[in-house]
């Protein structure tokens, strides 16, 4: 379950968490953003070295990308929404 005392909003906690990041409170949402772009390029990389090895199917190769962006989807939403309004 998302921290409340941090100023991410749930759904961007939980998406970190599923990457395996646990933000604190001072944690940049850029320092985040790049991590969470760095394991993308890591997972596209070696999804195409599979494509090239052949361990994956060529009509399957679209699919499989199309899975990841989805797994992915955070870097999506702009870096602003990352972060939830404090009431004051």
């Amino acid at each position: 379950m998302p921290d409340p005392s941090l100023p991410f909003a749930p759904l961007v906690l939980e998406a970190l968490a599923g990457h395996g990041l646990r933000p604190r409170a001072d944690t940049p949402v850029d320092l985040l953003r790049g991590q969470v772009n760095d394991l993308y390029r890591y997972e596209i990389r070696q999804l195409r070295g599979r494509l090239l090895a052949g361990d994956v199917p060529k009509a399957a190769y679209a699919d499989a990308v199309r899975a990841l962006r989805l797994r992915y989807l955070l870097l999506s939403l702009p870096r602003d929404q990352w972060r939830r309004a404090i009431e004051s």
